[in-house]
């Protein structure tokens, strides 16, 4: 399992800059959340208030402490959140969700990308996955362009808020190890054409 340790993680790259999250960012978060298509394709609660705000930025913290899971805030100079990318270091799965007032300018794509490439060069994870609801077109539309592929026979059924969910799987390698190598190497598609990406992981 990889472990993330030490100062607070920054990932900069294409525009954009992943950060850790604030304590003045609940607001941005429940912009983030706070909407139908999150609560259709993600396990997050809904609706998403400024208590389930307090909640997932505790996660978040007590997560990343543990060394099981990073979540970060996408943004595109280190201010204002524009969405969340997260991954979770025991099953090796990243998710995502951008904020419907922010989509349509490739911020899912960038911010996949960006992670994977951090996960496999400073964390040394070979192998990265994405579940994706089968219903959750942008959301694959988003894995395709950030570079993973779909696995069929990994998809499974599971219950999710009531209701049947196939979830697909998309699998990343590293590809310098693919390729042998020894050291690690290497549009925001929305609800209609540019909306939001969204990934199916658990909310806590």
């Amino acid at each position: 399992m990889a472990v993330v340790s030490g100062e607070a993680v920054v990932v900069e790259g294409d525009g954009l800059v992943l950060r850790e999250w604030r304590d003045e960012d609940l607001d941005a978060m429940r912009g983030i959340f706070d909407n139908g298509d999150v609560a259709r394709f993600t396990p997050l609660p809904a609706p998403f208030g400024p208590e389930e705000a307090r909640t997932h930025l505790a996660n978040a913290r007590q997560k990343r402490a543990a060394g099981t899971h990073l979540r970060l805030a996408v943004t595109t100079d280190g201010g204002t959140a524009l969405g969340e990318v997260m991954i979770n270091l025991e099953m090796a799965t990243l998710g995502y969700a951008i904020g419907p007032e922010h989509r349509g300018q490739g911020l899912a794509v960038r911010a996949t990308r960006l992670l994977t490439s951090y996960a496999h060069e400073e964390l040394g994870i070979r192998e990265l996955r994405l579940q994706i609801d089968e219903d959750n077109l942008a959301s694959r539309a988003v894995a395709e362009a950030a570079g993973y592929r779909l696995v069929e026979d990994e998809a499974e059924w599971i219950e999710s808020k009531g209701r049947r969910v196939l979830l697909t799987s998309w699998l990343h390698e590293d590809a310098g190890l693919v390729h042998g190598d020894a050291g690690l190497s290497y549009e925001d598609a929305g609800l209609s054409h540019d909306g939001a990406g969204l990934s199916h992981e658990e909310s806590a």
